[in-house]
């Protein structure tokens, strides 16, 4: 057995990919034009979970969980959008996996006629 053999946990798949996750905000036009709902539905068909809000500044803020090209691809779109929509600038970050199942659009509160307070989010 290789030094590099006994490093890996012996349940240890190499065609087995490890899930990954990234925090993206989009910068733009970009609310109004149906991107939380064409995000939803993108990430469900390539079986990404996490969320998607609009942020009080006026951009749109996403969580991508999954495989890593399915994960790249929801990234990939973020930085085009939907038709309509106009983006300038994307951010994207590495995040921790929180283990989300499904995908969701998460309403803030001033969506709901209240204030921008603590996590600011529920979903739909």
């Amino acid at each position: 057995m290789t030094a590099q053999q006994r490093s890996r946990p012996a349940c240890h798949d190499p065609g087995v990919s490890e899930r990954v996750a990234r925090r993206v905000v989009v910068h733009g036009n970009v609310q109004g034009v149906f991107f939380r709902d064409t995000t939803r539905r993108r990430a469900q068909s390539r079986g990404v979970s996490g969320w998607v809000r609009n942020r009080p500044d006026g951009s749109v803020e996403a969580l991508f969980e999954g495989e890593p090209d399915a994960v790249e691809s929801m990234v990939a779109f973020a930085r085009d959008g939907p038709r309509g929509a106009r983006v300038e600038r994307v951010d994207v970050s590495e995040a921790e996996p929180e283990g989300a199942a499904g995908f969701e659009i998460a309403v803030n509160c001033l969506e709901q006629g209240g204030t921008w307070g603590r996590g600011g989010v529920r979903a739909v």
